[in-house]
Parts: C-alpha cells; structure tokens; sequence
C-alpha cells in the first residue's frame, strides 16, 4: 500500500519535514490576564521520525500539537509543512494541505451514528476527488492495514477502545498524509490494547514512511516507540534530543526518566509498572522536592 504522494518512496531521513519558528499562542479569558500557552516555539521534525511530545499537565503539549496543523492558529511565528508555509495559506490552500497531515485524539472522535465504513470514508468524501469504487477501494485498505478488515460495517458503540483507536488511525491514513498527529492516543487504552497500538503506528510509520508526531503523558509510550522527543515545560521546549543518545547528560528531570525507558519493549522498562505517567514518574517528585 502507497500513499498517494509516494511518501516512502520519497523519505529522507536528512529532509526536514515539519518546522515551527518562534511559533507563540495565547488565549485570552474574560478578565484575567492571557494566558501563553505556547512561548516562541521553534521545532524541527525530520521526515519519516516517531517524534514525541512530553511534559506535565498544563505544560501546552497539546496545544503545541494542534499548531503542527493549524488547529490552533499561532499568534506570532510560522509553521512550514512539507516545504509549505501553513501560516502563510488562505482558507482554501490550507484545506488542500491539510489533507497531508492526518490527526487522532484521545477520545477518537468517531461518527457515532456512522458504520466504520463510512466514518474513514468521510474525509475523502469531504475531499470529493475520488468516485465510490475508489472510495471504497481505499477504505478497504486502510481497515486492513489497521486489522479491521472485518469491521467495516460495524458502529463504533460495538466496538472496544482500542478498535475505535484503529477506525480513527485509519481515518486520518485515508487521504495518504505524510504526517501524523496523536494526541494522546492512548491514553484511555490499557496496557495490552496500548502495546498492540504502538505496534500498529511502529508499522505505519516503516510501510508507509509517516513521520508520526506524538504528544503522551506516559513515558513508557515514548521511550518503546520514539526516535527523538522534547521535553514541554510551560509552554516551552526545554530540551530536545535523540533518545539513543545515551552519552549525553538530559537537561530535565522528565528527560532523565524517559531515558531510562528507550529501547525495551513497552511494559518491560527496568521494573517500571505498565504505564508510567509524567505526573507519576521520579522526574515529578524530583521537580517538586528540588
């Protein structure tokens, strides 16, 4: 299965696919002060790279995230997507754009009302370039790539979480992105369902060449799957690095723990419970007690 840009023929370790310079957002709230949720951010993700996103509750992880996509619109700075500047597109360029970036959440929102069908049909349905045979030609290819063959014509309220999670994967897969959101994706998934879905998005991203960019909580999720990730401390990056880097001493309490989860498999890192979460972890009560 290809994308409909060729992307793994086309992936470029050295290529950097996603930037953002000096991208700022603040959100104003009826008599307090603004509240700066993200703070001149400027980021690289390479193409074809799991990248990750950590940091505490309230850090502005997610939020940095949806600005990879102009869900939220920076106030200042830029964000440049395979080599187009997001922050510079009209309404319309930025809906075609779009189609190269595909998001999931961690409440997945699926059409309720919807067969599995028809919710990763939507998209390209939207997108109107497609006729129905090849509509459902690429629906049946992104539910197989994703294990669901058998499911398309089930409704979300049949399903577990973590088939629901493989629906919205395959959604946002259906219009062939070269990048991939997650926010949080497996968040409301147990440990089984959790590592059967890592395992899922490792394979997306070495088929089909998706640079994948993932905000988690929990550190065990990063360190099993992530080539590099940053570190988000209220609101910005405090450090950034390469997770085999082994060598070279982390800046941040988060950045020292989630080096001792990289490279095992996940559930297995050095004794550490299933899932590990930021605000659980030794880096947390480090912080507070420092």
């Amino acid at each position: 299965m290809t994308t409909s840009t060729n992307i793994s023929a086309l992936r470029n370790p050295n290529r950097v696919l996603i930037r953002l310079d000096a991208a700022s957002k603040s959100f104003h709230l009826a008599g307090r002060e603004p509240f700066h949720a993200v703070k001149a951010v400027t980021l690289e993700v390479r193409e074809g790279e799991i990248f990750g996103l950590i940091g505490k509750s309230g850090a502005g992880k997610s939020t940095l995230l949806r600005l990879f996509n102009l869900l939220e619109r920076p106030d200042s700075g830029s964000v440049t997507v395979a080599g187009r500047e997001l922050t510079a597109l009209g309404k319309r360029e930025l809906r075609a754009a779009r189609q190269q970036i595909g998001m999931i959440f961690q409440q997945f929102n699926l059409l309720q009302n919807a067969s599995v069908f028809d919710n990763v049909a939507f998209p390209l349905r939207i997108h109107g370039h497609l006729d129905r045979a090849r509509i459902a030609e690429r629906v049946a290819e992104c539910l197989e790539l994703v294990e669901l063959g058998g499911k398309a014509d089930s409704y979300p309220a049949q399903l577990s979480g973590g088939q629901k999670q493989r629906v919205a994967i395959a959604r946002a897969l259906a219009s062939g992105p070269a990048v991939l959101l997650c926010d949080e994706p497996t968040s409301a998934l147990d440990a089984e369902t959790t590592r059967a879905l890592l395992k899922t998005l490792r394979d997306i991203n070495v088929r089909l060449g998706v640079t994948i960019v993932i905000v988690s909580h929990e550190l065990s999720v990063l360190g099993a799957i992530c080539n590099r990730v940053a570190v988000v401390e209220e609101g910005a990056i405090a450090e950034q690095f390469s997770l085999a880097d082994t060598g070279t001493v982390r800046k941040t309490a988060l950045g020292r723990e989630l080096a001792a989860h990289h490279g095992a498999p996940f559930g297995q890192q050095r004794g550490v419970p299933n899932i590990v979460p930021a605000f659980e972890a030794n880096a947390w009560q480090e912080e507070i007690h420092a």
